[in-house]
């Protein structure tokens, strides 16, 4: 019970009108630490509790102890869907308290938001790009901060957002305590962690790396992109779910399939980074709202946003890493309930299938739709890794010099372009 941390009086009110009673396993382990005031690494799998693990410790350090004056926490998000479901948390673990809470993401009004910090809120849930542009502008300082908090950490080092990380850090209290939370433990977030942390210690369980007991994992075969979307048509329309969400590997994918659906009379709608901030919002209003049930994004909504009620995730194409795989399957499967994860795969997925397969260290089981039969039925040979043998595509060069410095930089305009779509 969250009556034996002996948490302030509003907070346990606020927790048991949320109808939050029993501590998660990550929150068992991570609260006693973060209530001491050391910096803390939490890895822990999407779904475990980890925003409640970190958000009532620091509001009841907050509340314990007299205000300095200025923005006592930050906790920085890569994406404004995050940084809005974490805001809406935090906003009603405070809501019998006089803590105050604000919100800075992109697609904001930026004046409302410079008055809005020269208030200096206890609180500032934030994207990194904007609030860097704020504090550039010097609508804000940091020296009176208690606590930062990097949430979804893996993910904002995977959108290229460290030096606007590092720079942020750089601004805060260096007495501050420092909280660093993701869903792995990879090789980025150690670098990281020794930039901007002093000696943290470690809460590591049921990372994004261990299987996923409770999601039935089904791969089918296809035979092209509309064998594909006529078999995301049938499953929709004969699977049994509350919500669905389904994965594409681009915006124009995403929005390809779902008009498509749409046009087939099912209720679905598209998030992706190119939306304007209004229509992203509209949509995740929708699927709360249950307006619609179904989904259909990018990696977008892949991480760390909490949508009740999914229990079926299909990947019109397998993704592209297996870390990605796994946080889309995370959608689902929450909170000890059971989900589905169907992935659909075509003759030039196969090698990548079979390296995630790896990367699992399991198998997907294997399915076929009857009424949609297809000509693929897999590779005839294949190799110990489970790849296809054949010959090399012969039409595929060695790259030049300058040919893979160009590939380089478009590599690296796009992270850029993902970076401001994020926030």
């Amino acid at each position: 019970m969250f009556a034996h941390f002996n948490f302030h009086r509003s907070l346990l009110r606020a927790l048991n009108e949320m109808n939050i009673k029993d501590p998660t396993a990550v929150q068992v382990k991570a609260i006693p630490l973060a209530l001491e005031q050391i910096d803390l690494q939490i890895n822990a799998e999407t779904g475990s509790g980890k925003t409640i693990a970190f958000l009532v410790p620091m509001l009841h350090t907050m509340l314990s102890k007299a205000s300095p004056g200025g923005t006592r926490a930050l906790v920085l998000l890569p994406t404004r869907e995050l940084a809005a479901q974490v805001y809406g948390v935090c906003s009603e673990l405070a809501k019998f308290t006089r803590l105050k809470i604000d919100l800075i993401s992109g697609g904001d009004d930026i004046n409302a938001q410079l008055e809005l910090l020269q208030h200096n809120p206890d609180v500032i849930i934030a994207t990194p790009g904007r609030l860097l542009e704020l504090l550039k502008k010097g609508a804000a300082d940091f020296l009176d901060l208690e606590m930062l908090v990097l949430d979804e950490a893996d993910r904002m080092l995977d959108l290229g957002m460290s030096d606007d990380v590092l720079a942020i850090a750089e601004q805060c209290n260096s007495e501050r305590q420092t909280l660093l939370v993701s869903a792995s433990s990879k090789g980025s977030i150690s670098v990281i962690a020794q930039q901007i942390m002093n000696q943290p210690e470690l809460v590591s369980l049921n990372t994004v790396w261990d299987r996923h007991a409770n999601i039935l994992q089904q791969m089918i075969l296809s035979d092209n992109a509309q064998h594909k979307q006529e078999q995301i048509y049938w499953l929709l329309r004969n699977e049994r779910y509350q919500k669905a969400i389904v994965f594409a590997n681009s915006r124009e994918k995403a929005e390809k399939i779902g008009s498509y659906l749409m046009h087939r009379g099912l209720r679905a709608t598209v998030l992706h980074g190119s939306l304007e901030q209004n229509h992203r919002d509209r949509a995740m209003d929708l699927l709360h709202d249950g307006k619609v049930n179904i989904l259909v994004a990018t990696d977008l909504a892949a991480r760390g946003l909490d949508i009740e009620g999914v229990d079926l995730v299909l990947n019109s194409a397998m993704a592209r890493r297996g870390d990605s795989y796994l946080h889309r399957i995370g959608r689902t499967g929450r909170a000890g309930n059971k989900g589905l994860a169907i992935t659909l795969v075509d003759p030039t997925e196969w090698n990548l299938a079979a390296s995630i397969e790896r990367y699992l260290k399991q198998k997907l089981i294997r399915r076929i739709i009857e009424e949609l039969p297809g000509h693929y039925r897999g590779p005839e040979r294949v190799k110990a890794s489970g790849k296809a043998y054949g010959a090399k595509n012969p039409d595929k060069k060695k790259l030049t010099a300058r040919e893979k410095r160009r590939k380089n930089n478009k590599k690296i305009k796009r992270q850029r372009r993902q970076k401001t779509d994020q926030g």
